[in-house]
């Protein structure tokens, strides 16, 4: 098996002394685990994917993570609720929906815009809500999640997956 020889610097001494003692030992194979990780997330960054973190379940009480590229968001504030549902192309060709819909039913009763200005673009349903209920579905293909998004976003997503969301212009 051949041997590489890497110099670390006094600074960094502690840092792979601490990888070694958290690895049981193997120093060689946490190097190789953070490579394989750096390596997909550069060469995703260089496709155009970056790391999506996104909240899911009853009030976004957990949270997922993937490699993935946005195409198309949709928020609407309605008489009911508000929806804010994000489609993504993720690294392995799949298309991930993020959902979320904040019902004015359950709007936090802690809350009142009247008494505490900060809490207007709550009210008014700007920006991102923090209550409410975070869905999360993959798709392999874009067909599949036509009937789960409204007809409007469904279309952004298809011109979004036939073009590149940056056109290059040689001007």
């Amino acid at each position: 098996m051949p041997n590489k020889t890497i110099y670390v610097s006094d600074e960094d001494l502690k840092l792979f002394q601490r990888a070694q003692e958290l690895v049981g030992g193997n120093l060689s194979g946490a190097i190789v685990t953070a490579l394989r990780r750096f390596i997909e997330l550069e060469e995703g960054r260089i496709e155009g994917y970056e790391e999506v973190v996104l909240k899911v379940g009853k009030e976004g009480t957990r949270q997922i993570r993937f490699s993935g590229a946005l195409l198309s968001h949709w928020h609407q504030v309605g008489d009911h609720r508000v929806e804010d549902i994000r489609v993504y192309r993720t690294r392995k060709g799949a298309f991930a929906v993020h959902s979320h819909f904040s019902n004015w039913s359950e709007f936090p009763a802690d809350t009142n815009p009247l008494k505490d200005w900060k809490q207007w673009r709550r009210f008014l349903g700007l920006g991102e809500q923090d209550w409410g209920d975070y869905d999360f579905e993959v798709f392999d293909n874009i067909e599949d999640m036509k009937d789960k998004i409204p007809d409007r976003l469904y279309a952004r997503v298809l011109d979004a997956a036939d073009h590149s969301s940056i056109e290059e212009l040689d001007i």
